[in-house]
């Protein structure tokens, strides 16, 4: 019996073996093919958009969408009709909706990316160099702000939110700046400190100014339902841009995972290509943050995911990690508006709730598999 014991566990483990050898081979495959990849995960983007204006307290059929979409974008007559009503939804609400979780999304993921293979922290997000803390804080002090700008097209707060960020991640690299050189070690200690005065004082602000608490609160717990196309069409060259340079430098972060003095041998000229990467993360995530208010654990999970599926090269995990974050902020945003429909979570809630757990198996799997 024992005997018999040993024997099925020895099998078992054997099959487990195989299978992880399976996998890897698999996963190989995978990062030697990246348009075959990326051309997939486009699909899947496209069909989660499309999946997600169907679904609301009003359903219509994808087949409309498409058609709707057809004629007020290309002018295609594809032979369907619809009411007038229908249109106006997928245009007037839900299109803008889905395309503003989509690229906040894709912005924070790729953000994430950039942020973990420049400070070689697998734990680094965009939020952790003060960005946060500053779009938090320059948020709080437009929405005490007792009177409107009028030359202000968009609203103060997300233009507030959006330089607050920028400005809160040049302070960081400013105090980390030592002599010539930025220590990676500095910058985290510098980001963590300046992210807890500023959410100090965020909270002493909401406390002196009480009217202002449930807003905040709100915002700060992040969501794209209050976005229109004026905001969505302001916001999204920023990301784009910011993606495009990212992708620009992705054989510099390739050189950084070696380390900075690897690097420098390389022929990377180290600390003008930190600060232009600095700088780029902290572009996409303060633009993201001013469409969405603070969104977490996009920019943490969804980098980690595509890494340990597609490997360490920047320059397929930046596009991958671009749709990826895309796909995953909307499919939360739809979880947020129909789970308990017709109230809505907050989507920071959501994505928390997700990608909390869901982080933590990625770690268990993983194990000493993961490598950055």
């Amino acid at each position: 019996m024992a005997r018999q014991t040993v024997a099925s566990t020895s099998a078992a483990l054997k099959v487990e073996r195989s299978a992880r050898k399976i996998a890897r081979l698999n996963l190989r495959a995978l990062r030697k093919h990246p348009a075959f990849v990326l051309g997939v995960l486009s699909l899947a983007l496209l069909i989660t958009l499309i999946f997600a204006m169907a679904i609301g307290t009003v359903g219509i059929e994808p087949a409309q969408i498409v058609a709707i979409l057809g004629k007020r974008v290309f002018g295609l007559d594809l032979g369907m009709t619809w009411s007038a009503a229908e249109e106006s939804i997928i245009w007037q609400i839900r299109l803008p909706r889905v395309l503003g979780a989509a690229i906040v999304g894709a912005g924070l993921a790729c953000a994430g990316v950039v942020f973990q293979g420049l400070l070689r922290n697998p734990m680094a997000d965009p939020y952790l160099l003060g960005t946060s803390g500053g779009a938090a804080l320059a948020a709080t002090i437009a929405f005490a702000i007792p009177f409107t700008l009028g030359f202000v097209v968009y609203g103060l707060v997300p233009i507030a939110a959006f330089f607050g960020a920028l400005i809160a991640v040049l302070i960081v690299y400013r105090l980390a700046h030592i002599g010539t050189h930025t220590p990676i070690t500095t910058l985290l200690l510098a980001g963590f400190a300046v992210s807890s005065m500023l959410g100090a004082l965020m909270s002493a602000m909401m406390l002196l100014s009480r009217g202002t608490l449930e807003r905040v609160v709100l915002w700060t717990l992040g969501g794209v339902s209050a976005s229109g196309w004026g905001m969505l069409l302001a916001v999204t060259p920023l990301i784009a841009l910011g993606c495009v340079l990212a992708f620009a430098l992705s054989n510099d972060l390739n050189a950084f995972l070696l380390g900075e003095e690897q690097a420098a041998a390389l022929g990377v000229n180290v600390e003008p290509k930190k600060f232009a990467l600095l700088g780029v993360g902290a572009l996409m995530t303060g633009a993201a943050v001013a469409l969405s208010g603070l969104v977490g654990f996009v920019g943490l999970i969804v980098p980690h995911f595509v890494r340990i599926v597609l490997g360490p090269n920047h320059r397929l995990l930046l596009p991958a990690s671009f749709l990826c974050g895309a796909i995953f902020l909307v499919i939360a945003d739809l979880i947020a508006r129909t789970v308990l429909a017709p109230q809505e979570i907050p989507l920071g809630v959501i994505t928390a709730l997700v990608g909390a757990p869901f982080f933590i198996l990625l770690l268990r799997r993983a194990k000493r598999d993961y490598t950055f």
